[in-house]
Parts: structure tokens; sequence; C-alpha cells
């Protein structure tokens, strides 16, 4: 199936609780990572310069963002991503194919280390802005955000009754 839908956060591990210390007694258990991707192919580039790319739930923790370019732009195009009115990467080149295997991390900027650290405490909406060249004929890349699923206030304790 490849895809899921649980009200989070997941904890993962078999021990819950510390009662001792050695391994098995130690609290072996984290949160789960997501990704989320879109495609944008060169069309809806030419009919919108903006978009919802994804929406990440409350609490989450970003990770990185990637973009993939799956076919060689026949322009010059540039995509930014931004939560609100907070842009959080730089606009990045995705004209053509980059090392490795036509993969470029996205540069977040400086000022949004605590929205990377927790989007808040409702669900985040991140958007797109792309910049092209006048007419594109080719093109598509694909976006991608990894996160860490925890609670609205940033936490991914269990409550009592998950526990």
């Amino acid at each position: 199936m490849g895809l899921a839908s649980h009200f989070g956060p997941w904890r993962l591990g078999t021990v819950p609780n510390t009662t001792g210390t050695t391994a098995g007694t130690i609290n072996n258990m984290g949160a789960t990572e997501v990704t989320q991707t879109i495609t944008l192919p060169f069309a809806s580039i030419n009919s919108s310069l903006t978009g919802t790319a994804f929406v990440l739930p409350a609490g989450a923790m970003i990770t990185y963002f990637k973009y993939f370019v799956t076919s060689t732009f026949s322009g010059a195009t540039t995509v930014k991503l931004s939560i609100g009115a907070t842009d959080v990467t730089a606009a990045t080149t995705v004209t053509g194919p980059a090392a490795p295997a036509n993969m470029t991390a996205a540069t977040a900027a400086d000022a949004v280390t605590s929205l990377f650290n927790n989007v808040g405490t409702t669900d985040a909406i991140i958007t797109y802005t792309a910049t092209k060249a006048a007419t594109l004929t080719t093109g598509s890349v694909t976006l991608q955000v990894t996160y860490t699923v925890r609670s609205s206030d940033g936490t991914y304790n269990p409550t009592s009754q998950t526990a």
C-alpha cells in the first residue's frame, strides 16, 4: 500500500520506561519520521507560480526539504518554500539535474530554526513560490519534506493511556 493514516505521534521501540541499566531495561522508544512529496510539472508552474506544497501536523519537527529534478526544465526555474509569511528555504535553482541523483537539498534560511524544531501548535501549511523563464515547455521537479511526527506541543512522550 505504501501510505498510512494515523493520529500521531507513534512511539516505536520495546521498552517505554527505564527500569535498569542494561539493554532491554532502558527506554528505547523514538518517534516516527515521515515524508511527503508533491510534483510540480512545467504546466502547473506555468499556470500558477504559487501553491500549497504540504500540510504538516502540529508539533512536527522538520528534518529536511529536498528537490528532485525528474525532467530538466527548458528555462531557468527556482522554488522557495514558506510557512505562513516566513520563508523556510532560499530560492533554490531546480532547472536541471544536480548530483547526486537529480537531488538538491534545500537550504534553510537562518531565521527559521525555531520553525524547523516545531512548526507550531496548529497544522502548518507549507507553500511554494516558483520563478520561471517566460514560457516553460518541459520540466518537472518533485519537492519532498521529511519530518518527525510529534504531539502539538512538540513532545513525543506518550500519555498515560498510550504508555
